[in-house]
């Protein structure tokens, strides 16, 4: 019976439904327990050579071919082969032909992809492009069904019926294209008793597959009533890069060929399940891997990795990208199978995750849960605790359980309100960019305009959906303007002014439609030190920063803020129940000026957080004041190890003109965040517009020009022109600023590689308070590179810094001006 039990782990880790760090050295020895015992019972496995399926000449009907290779014939070459754009394999195991039919996912690659490797000596070795022959589709006659696929060296990948998932790979001693055995795996039904399971999987819950999805809930509805815009109707683009580690190359024959191959179809699975479930795609923007060593030690602790990878992005990635994950072939400790930061997506600092080696489909789903945690997915455990986001799919699991009995393969409907949540509240405003093409060939119905192409509205679905009677064999139709798009009505473009994606939050700017263009423009949001939430809230990162939003968050909608009498009472005391912090394991108290800064103090609390885990006793103290009693509670929330969410965050306003970063209350106008361009007299975007974190003006309706400074009427409804705040007036900025040249390291707007942001040599120059008419006391603050996380890890997520606090940062070093 242990050989029973050891298969039973072994499944549930290769399938990816166990908690997926758990399968570490103790999956290792429950492998070999398998190995000795008869424990093919529970995972199936057959030999097989699949078959490619050409059409006859002159005929309808197919024949079958054992040479899998999908590259054009008759192809001139040059450094990458091209690959056909459709194909269909038969596939017999396990007594059923399954015929795959697929497409070549053109949205995998970019148009500027590039691989490269380094070599001993440093050596780098970049190439423009990579060889394509990653595929999606279903199995023929099956709707239910799905495949991803590659074909460049025999067939890797993974297809579902509907009710068991198959994995597919060559055997390893076939090296030959031709005639070539490939393993085929199926999971099957457990067929044993509970009481010969270790402890541990005696508590799981097994009950027959049920795969009949609820209706989706009614407070869905109101959810999108209470947004303008609709993120679930426009596609959102993840650009991703993969850096993969040297033991990842040494996993795969020491070629670079193969572990690029093998890191692409992962990529491409994950974009199977991103694309149908939250209209998303992955799209590959580079690939760099390690051949003559690691760039830097692999711990086995998969945060302290995941922060020295995002410390290599910073200094040696010049990338422009979304996301980089690191794919190490380490075995993380049995706790973790990797990490990422939540909600870090288009953040230089943040913007990333750790994943370790597995099989394709195993590392697929790791892949797909690191990323959704990078786009602000995080299960709620008090929707969890009342059953509001169980899992419907309780064979297969969902993405981000942990456990499941089959690879799985969906997100919960809570999952997926909680990214549009995120992408409603200021976050992924990356994601909305469209890349302008991919790396492929002009390929009509791949849904990018190419050259010889007037419009491209996808496949033949698509194009039913929207664009079929614009586009024909991507050719615009009589009169026709365009075929899809925000911008685009009945096939003409939108008019000049017309609001294509709204403003989701104070800190949003809503965008317009161009009049000569069906693309909505860039999803921009207000440059930090706008005022938000009435006068209460300041931006940063497109989110308004508030105490009460913050306690709302951790704690649930009915939490907040306790009174400013709490803060000022408790968090001078320097103990448990308010603090500036923790100096090893003695409290800080906070100065006078710092209270606002410190420990996170809410009334009405619960007893369990929203996210996270709750580390000690929550301190609930009644203070009275004035006749009054004040209930001030607050405390530590840990989503990671060092990761304590309950204090004010970085961005918080402290005070007028005063804004919170590292328990410390500073004056905003210190920091000189840069702006847009200014008038004669001095004023931002000359008072008819917002200044973006692009560091351009975005005018008012009836206003032009780089400083908004044109009037330019012209005729069109007034629903349809650019308001600010709701409101129709100009919103307040409040720091004091001067020069657009500086680059503001504080916006997501900051490129990767930029030579002038360089941590530990950035500087501030105080400067003249427009709305004082003076000039400011303080003249220099030196940040160092222990504070820059401080100041980027909030542009998308709620979460304090990342970077080990144990050793205090030094404080900053202010000089007065002579």
């Amino acid at each position: 019976m242990q050989a029973v039990a050891a298969a039973f782990f072994w499944l549930l880790c290769v399938l990816g439904t166990y908690p997926l760090a758990r399968c570490g050295r103790a999956g290792d020895a429950s492998l070999r327990e398998l190995e000795r015992g008869d424990g093919n019972r529970f995972l199936e496995r057959q030999s097989t050579v699949p078959l490619r399926l050409i059409y006859r000449l002159g005929g309808e009907d197919e024949t079958q071919h054992e040479q899998l290779n999908t590259r054009v014939r008759g192809d001139p070459g040059g450094r990458q082969p091209t690959h056909v754009d459709k194909a269909s394999f038969r596939v017999d195991a396990f007594g059923t032909s399954f015929i795959l039919d697929v497409l070549l996912n053109h949205e995998l690659l970019s148009s500027g992809y590039v691989e490269r490797h380094i070599e001993h000596g440093g050596k780098v070795v970049e190439n423009k492009g990579g060889e394509h022959c990653y595929y999606q589709g279903q199995i023929r006659g099956n709707p239910a069904s799905f495949v991803a696929l590659s074909t460049c060296h025999g067939l890797h990948g993974m297809f579902y019926d509907g009710n068991h998932t198959y994995l597919i790979e060559p055997e390893e001693n076939e090296m030959s294209q031709e005639s070539q055995f490939h393993s085929v795996y199926k999971s099957r039904l457990l067929e044993f008793p509970l009481d010969d399971l270790p402890s541990e999987f005696q508590r799981i819950n097994i009950t027959a597959p049920q795969f009949t999805l609820k209706p989706r809930l009614k407070r869905r509805k109101r959810q999108l009533l209470r947004f303008p815009r609709n993120v679930e109707e426009e596609t959102k683009y993840i650009e991703l890069m993969i850096v993969n580690d040297h033991l990842m190359f040494k996993k795969h024959r020491l070629s670079v060929v193969y572990t690029n191959t093998y890191a692409k179809s992962v990529v491409n699975m994950a974009d199977v399940i991103y694309k149908d479930q939250l209209k998303t795609r992955i799209v590959l923007v580079a690939m760099e891997t390690w051949a003559a060593d690691n760039k830097f030690a692999i711990s086995e602790n998969p945060l302290v990795t995941l922060r020295e990878f995002m410390k290599y992005r910073r200094d040696f990635i010049k990338e422009k990208a979304d996301a980089v994950h690191l794919f190490s072939g380490s075995q993380f400790e049995s706790s973790r199978s990797g990490a990422a930061y939540i909600g870090g997506i288009c953040s230089l600092l943040r913007g990333g995750g750790v994943n370790e080696f597995g099989k394709t489909d195993l590392m697929a789903v790791t892949l797909a849960q690191s990323l959704a945690h990078n786009i602000g997915i995080i299960s709620d455990k008090r929707k969890l605790a009342s059953g509001e986001c169980k899992c419907e799919d309780t064979w297969s699991g969902c993405i981000m359980g942990d456990t499941g009995y089959y690879l799985p393969k969906k997100f919960t409907q809570c999952n997926i309100e909680e990214y549009h949540d995120f992408l409603n509240s200021g976050g992924g405003a990356c994601l909305f960019n469209k890349p302008s093409k991919l790396l492929d060939p002009p390929e009509c119905g791949n849904g990018f305009i190419e050259t010889g192409e007037e419009c491209d509205c996808g496949t033949p679905a698509e194009c039913a959906l929207e664009g079929a009677e614009c586009c024909k064999k991507c050719t615009l139709t009589q009169d026709s303007q365009c075929s899809d798009g925000l911008c685009c009505k009945k096939c003409k473009f939108q008019p000049l002014g017309t609001v294509c994606r709204e403003a989701v939050n104070d800190c949003d700017i809503r965008e317009i439609c161009s009049g000569n263009s069906s693309q909505c423009a860039p999803n921009v949001h207000k440059m930090d030190g706008y005022s938000c939430d009435g006068t209460q809230g300041i931006c940063f990162g497109g989110r308004c920063k508030t105490r009460d939003r913050q306690c709302k968050y951790i704690w649930g909608q009915k939490v907040t803020a306790s009174d400013r009498y709490c803060y000022e009472k408790l968090n001078i005391e320097g103990t448990e129940k308010g603090n500036c912090g923790k100096d090893k394991d003695t409290w800080t108290q906070c100065n006078k000026r710092d209270v606002l800064c410190g420990f996170l103090l809410c009334t009405n609390i619960g007893n369990i957080p929203r996210l996270g885990e709750l580390d000690g006793e929550i301190t609930s103290t009644l203070v009275v004041q004035q006749g009054r009693t004040l209930n001030c509670s607050g405390g530590h929330v840990k989503l990671e190890e060092d990761v304590d969410l309950g204090y004010v965050e970085d961005g918080t306003p402290c005070g007028p003109q005063m804004m919170c970063l590292e328990h410390r209350c500073l004056p905003m106008a210190s920091f000189n965040f840069s702006t847009c361009l200014s008038n004669k007299a001095g004023t931002v975007c000359s008072g008819n517009g917002v200044c973006s974190n692009e560091l351009k003006c975005v005018c008012n309706r009836h206003w032009t020009g780089a400083d908004c400074g044109t009037h330019f009427p012209h005729n069109d409804d007034a629903k349809t022109g650019i308001t600010l705040s709701g409101n129709g007036q100009m919103d307040s900025l409040i720091l004091g600023v001067k020069g657009f040249q500086t680059q503001n390291i504080f916006q997501t707007s900051v490129k990767m590689g930029d030579p002038e942001v360089i941590p530990g040599k950035v500087t501030w120059e105080a400067t003249k308070r427009r709305s004082e008419g003076k000039d400011s006391d303080l003249a220099l603050i030196q940040l160092r590179p222990c504070h820059l996380p401080s100041l980027l890890l909030h542009q998308l997520g709620l979460l304090p810094p990342a970077e080990n606090t144990h050793t205090r940062c030094p404080r900053f070093r202010m000089r007065r001006r002579r």
